[in-house]
């Protein structure tokens, strides 16, 4: 396999990655991959003030186009590599498409992924055919040990994004968009280590060097904007684009970002969750977080975007499903259709039902009530009650707040971060 390593750093772009490798990508995978619907979206559309296109990549077998790439350079390995195997490190979704298709094709797939792993993680790759090994603490330490069973058994290493080969892979997602519409303003696509943009950008900008590449990382792990533009910002933390939290970008990937896109944004968590469960709620489609970052940078930088037409990459599907609840919960909180209200009352007989009334009143549902008496700080005759509840609108809730408060009461609104 080519590894960045080998890289001259006077090569350009051009020379690192072509059109024509991409188009060999295309014809290589074909028929072994899903090539995923592109849909106009009409609400998203009207929501954002731009005319949005959808790339349902979590489509996918594994739902994540992170199969396209590993595909690609499995079929490229000469038969003494086959013979002995291929190897990887990571957690995601590069594990589930290289165990995949290495299983299809009678190539042995060993994925080191760290020991903390969540366990449904191990569980996926393994029932696709990888062969999975826990080490270490974190990413790197996984990594390292990687490369020396690399050395060790004869095996040969897929990166998840750093090799032409995958990149190339993964550049066929624009193909396909661009072969069903070729009048796009921009395509805005998710940035963890780089392949899929370098990849995109490469067939993009050479079909039509007017098109506008903007990529997006969370705020939280900005590696490859602080790469390419030197402003050196903080990277770590839980987000909940798990699949683009990379902290060190590819070389090769870096080098035909840096030449080929013209910006790369940054979005806040309450973003990404906004985007996660819009294109539920809209679209009816399950996207991970890293697969809702194009949306939520759209919906972040309205005045970037109106009236162009815009693609977007929903690059993957694997979200926990109990993340994906809490995620939805959040959004509905957010947006004012739950609330909890924390409302002092005096240790009486019908103080509760005076402030029930108030909720029937304004037609506010209410799902949970919490009284405390013993651990406040009030009197002994006072009491908290805390009320989790549904309304339409946050002015519905507005409007039964300024009621209770008009009565008397003390009222706080609980705000999410």
């Amino acid at each position: 396999m080519t590894q960045a390593s080998s890289l001259r750093a006077e090569q350009s772009a051009t020379e690192l990655l072509t059109l024509e490798d991409v188009r060999a990508a295309a014809a290589r995978i074909d028929g072994a991959v899903v090539k995923t619907p592109m849909m106009h979206s009409i609400t998203l559309s009207e929501i954002t003030g731009a005319e949005i296109w959808l790339k349902f990549e979590n489509h996918q077998f594994t739902a994540a186009y992170k199969e396209r790439g590993a595909l690609n350079a499995l079929l490229q390995l000469t038969e003494e590599q086959r013979a002995k195997g291929v190897i990887a490190a990571s957690a995601g979704n590069h594990s589930q498409g290289l165990s995949y298709h290495g299983r299809r094709l009678g190539v042995p797939v060993t994925i080191v992924m760290p020991s903390t792993t969540p366990s449904v993680k191990v569980m996926q790759t393994e029932s696709v055919g990888g062969n999975v090994e826990l080490v270490g603490e974190t990413f790197d330490e996984a990594y390292a040990h990687a490369r020396t069973l690399e050395k060790e058994r004869g095996l040969t290493f897929v990166h998840p994004f750093d090799d032409p080969q995958v990149a190339a892979g993964q550049g066929t997602v624009a193909l396909e968009m661009l072969e069903l519409k070729d009048d796009f303003d921009c395509l805005v696509v998710p940035i963890g280590g780089g392949g899929l943009m370098s990849g995109m950008a490469t067939v993009a900008k050479t079909l039509n060097p007017d098109i506008q590449m903007v990529g997006v990382q969370a705020k939280l792990y900005p590696s490859m904007y602080s790469a390419v533009t030197g402003d050196e910002l903080p990277c770590g933390g839980d987000t909940l684009a798990e699949g683009i939290a990379v902290k060190e970008p590819g070389a090769f990937t870096r080098q035909i970002i840096s030449e080929l896109v013209d910006e790369v944004l940054l979005v806040e968590e309450p973003a990404l969750e906004h985007a996660v469960s819009l294109l539920l709620q809209i679209e009816k489609t399950v996207v991970e977080g890293a697969g809702a970052a194009g949306l939520a940078a759209v919906l972040s930088n309205p005045e970037k975007f109106a009236g162009k037409k815009v693609g977007l990459v929903l690059c993957g599907g694997n979200i926990d499903t109990r993340l994906l609840a809490n995620v939805l919960v959040r959004d509905l909180a957010r947006s004012g259709r739950l609330a909890r209200l924390r409302i002092t009352l005096q240790d009486r007989p019908g103080a509760l039902y005076k402030v029930m009334r108030e909720f029937n009143d304004h037609n506010v549902n209410i799902i949970e009530i919490y009284h405390q008496r013993i651990f406040t700080t009030l009197p002994a005759k006072g009491l908290i009650t805390e009320i989790e509840c549904e309304a339409r609108d946050g002015a519905q809730i507005d409007r039964l707040v300024k009621a209770l408060e008009a009565k008397g009461y003390s009222v706080e609104l609980a705000e999410l971060a």
